[in-house]
């Protein structure tokens, strides 16, 4: 089975990408399935499934999204398995600009979208960083000149990526996206030993642990502060 991890920033138009991407699959043979990973609620897996598409979703609730995919995606990829599936695509929660939701070894993507500002590339780490592929969308919003100079700061951020323009609503783009997400040579049968490609946002504080109240005094653990006279942050 092939694993692809696709991520991106909140309403950048993962889900409807990856329906328009596997609707280009048709008639290749490819046995597909998702898995919705998100936060605190979503109905993309209802459009998967009118779409006869197998889903299975998954919700982080107070945990930190990342960190739940990583303890979970390999109970998934054990299921892809049994169900004998060709392509397993995990989608993420619209993720913070520092997650790092990529496995060394496994295909990645990062969709994002060209009205979230031209120097937002360069405000997204490992999640832009480390993609192989970069999809850009909503093209069709803005000015040639726009997605010409997005694209370049995009490609400024990671030359080593793939980047292509595709548009979730009529699918332009997506044939070519298909053809990037499944591959022989990737094929898998277990996630157990492999690695992230770079570590996830760390933080073990009060607050993680369900502290409300504000004040020095209530704040224990990795603990960021801020500098004012140097305009550095320090960890205490």
């Amino acid at each position: 089975m092939n694993l692809v991890t696709i991520s991106g920033p909140p309403s950048s138009g993962k889900t409807s990408v990856i329906l328009k991407t596997i609707a280009a699959m048709t008639g290749r043979g490819i046995k597909p399935a998702v898995v919705k990973f998100d936060c605190l609620y979503t109905d993309d897996d209802e459009l998967y499934r009118k779409a006869g598409i197998p889903v299975k979703k998954g919700l982080s609730g107070s945990l930190c999204p990342d960190h739940y995919f990583v303890s979970n995606i390999e109970t998934v990829v054990d299921w892809g398995l049994e169900q004998e599936y060709d392509l397993l695509v995990s989608e993420s929660a619209g993720l913070c600009n520092r997650c790092s939701p990529y496995i060394k070894g496994i295909r990645a993507v990062c969709v994002i979208d060209n009205l979230s500002g031209i120097n937002t590339p360069k405000k997204i780490g490992p999640m832009l960083k480390s993609a192989d592929v970069i999809v850009i969308t909503k093209g069709d919003i803005v000015s040639q000149a726009e997605r010409e100079v997005f694209a370049s700061r995009v490609q400024a951020v990671n030359p080593r990526a793939v980047i292509l323009h595709v548009n979730g609503l009529t699918g332009q783009g997506c044939y070519e996206l298909s053809t990037l997400l499944y591959d022989d040579a990737h094929h898998i049968t277990s996630l157990k030993g492999m690695e992230l490609r770079f570590s996830m946002p760390s933080a073990l504080c009060s607050y993680c642990l369900g502290e409300t109240r504000i004040g020095e005094s209530y704040q224990m653990g990795n603990v960021r502060k801020i500098d004012l006279h140097t305009g550095a942050d320090h960890e205490r």
